[in-house]
């Protein structure tokens, strides 16, 4: 299989005998005589390496390099500069070149460095390859063997590691295998839930109960305010952990990441799990304490999530923390939306807890579903991790966190619940005034299949809030969704391969959570 490498030069017409001489080695070599027009081309089609001069008139080397790196994170770049200066090979290497040589260059050097770096990573997919077929067996067996949340923390930890390694450097034929062992974990890890869920929620935390969402402020941001003069603590809507891990790099250079893990509750939807963030409490302790914050009903899910601060400050005062009255909340919705948060940082300086929230993620994993465009640039989660990662990297609240980078700060970084790839619908029935979402819903008198549905029959035991004396909440297991008969096949085909939340799957309910100190 002959290699394909695009060369960004603008003197790229000079380097025809270079060109030949790769042709005649095996390598398709395509040209760009400048960054805009390589970018572009990087667009259009995947190339196996980059060629990539440093000094270009207009978008020059590095900047290009940038741009490279945004759309493709792995492809090989091979930087040819005039100098050697420490300055630009530092800084070269910082945006993650893989190589570089100084003019005047032969067309040996050049294909000596090409073959460095292509064999190198045919080596290492074949090395990945190998290694997750050895443990093939072994990852299934665990699924069967697992009886504590830290038993399926580490299965979720190694499958993720596994999506992320067989993408970046092997056959992405594996990554079919990959996916049926995904749904053979959810299954068994349904199962697991279902059995232990009740018992969780009615027990304090510890013990053979995970971290769930209404104890997280306590156990784990508490302290930090009470060691620290500022806490930032920012959290992503709807983001898991793989795409997390695909932003971690990028913090890496500013902060040391300590890397935890918390259960969100159930339903893993916003104005369950969100709301016990801010509030430490289960969301039937909300409703009761705080009524005029918690409006019963079906139709007013998103407006449940309009006092997270004054929450916050309730349970503030209730911990008595030092960040109790000395507190600052900001919710950011969209890329429409000011960012307060981004707009206010350089005043924040005696503010004891800041905290963020920050929905684009969620919104646009919704929005797949809706968007045409959307769907055709996230196909499938591998390009949905992608497409946050560059939304990440362009977004206010990267330049907030480079920023807090520079202070005396302690940064936290987490989520309220995860999001799960969906694929088959199952029917539901319920009264007129039933929850319209399509990953839990709640009513009086569901009927639906409970082996791919968890029905909670008494909503308080599980401390959920019911409506009625006759109230269900249906939790879904695996890659369900709900769907009523009325017009079952349109929104069957609505809904199909859309990421929603609020079910039991490892993708919604084992939340990242970093603890970041600056560098």
């Amino acid at each position: 299989m002959a290699f394909s490498i695009l060369w960004i030069d603008d003197n790229i017409d000079e380097l025809r005998s270079h060109v030949v001489y790769l042709g005649e080695k095996g390598y398709v070599v395509e040209g760009a005589t400048n960054g805009i027009d390589g970018l572009a081309m990087l667009r259009e089609k995947p190339y196996d390496a980059i060629l990539l001069d440093e000094m270009m008139p207009g978008m020059g080397g590095l900047e290009t390099l940038e741009g490279i790196r945004r759309i493709n994170e792995h492809v090989p770049v091979i930087m040819i500069t005039k100098s050697e200066a420490e300055d630009l090979v530092t800084r070269a290497i910082g945006k993650r070149i893989d190589d570089y040589l100084v003019k005047p260059v032969s067309p040996l050097q050049i294909l000596s460095a090409l073959k460095r770096q292509l064999e190198a990573r045919k080596l290492a997919g074949e090395e990945v390859a190998r290694s997750y077929m050895s443990i093939f067996m072994a990852l299934g067996d665990r699924f069967a063997t697992a009886a504590t949340p830290d038993d399926w923390l580490g299965i979720y930890s190694d499958l993720v590691t596994w999506s992320l390694d067989l993408f970046a450097y092997s056959d992405h034929g594996l990554l079919q295998t990959l996916e049926e062992q995904y749904t053979a974990a959810n299954l068994a890890f349904a199962k697991f839930v279902r059995k232990h869920y009740r018992d969780w929620v009615n027990t304090p935390p510890g013990g053979a109960a995970p971290l769930l969402s209404p104890d997280v402020f306590a156990t784990w941001i508490a302290p930090e305010i009470e060691r620290n003069k500022q806490v930032y603590w920012i959290v992503i809507d709807c983001m898991r952990l793989d795409q997390l891990r695909m932003i971690e790099p990028l913090l890496e250079s500013f902060y040391h990441l300590d890397r935890r893990h918390y259960w969100s509750l159930l339903p893993t939807a916003t104005p369950y799990a969100r709301n016990a963030l801010f509030a430490g409490m289960y969301p039937l302790e909300i409703a009761r304490g705080y009524p005029q914050w918690w409006i019963a009903s079906a139709d007013h899910d998103g407006s449940r999530n309009a006092h997270e601060g004054e929450l916050l400050e309730e349970m503030l005062k209730r911990l008595g923390s030092p960040a109790a009255g000395n507190n600052r909340y900001y919710k950011v919705s969209d890329a429409r939306d000011t960012d307060h948060l981004y707009r206010n940082l350089g005043s924040l300086g005696d503010t004891r807890l800041v905290a963020g929230v920050y929905n684009f993620l969620d919104m646009m994993a919704h929005g797949r579903s809706q968007s045409r465009i959307l769907k055709e640039l996230a196909p499938d989660e591998a390009a949905f991790r992608t497409l946050m990662r560059s939304w990440f990297e362009h977004s206010n609240l990267y330049d907030v966190l480079k920023t807090l980078a520079r202070r005396d700060c302690t940064v936290i970084l987490t989520t309220d619940h995860g999001s799960k790839l969906c694929r088959r619908a199952v029917q539901i029935r319920g009264n007129r005034d039933t929850s319209s979402n399509v990953r839990y819903k709640f009513g009086d008198n569901l009927g639906v299949d409970e082996e791919k549905v968890m029905l909670m029959k008494n909503p308080e035991a599980y401390r959920l809030p019911p409506q009625t004396s006759i109230e269900n909440y249906a939790i879904t297991t695996e890659g369900y969704y709900l769907v009523y008969p009325t017009n079952f096949h349109e929104y069957e085909r609505l809904y199909r391969d859309s990421f929603q939340h609020g079910g039991i799957s490892l993708e919604e309910m084992i939340c990242p959570f970093l603890v970041m100190t600056p560098r």
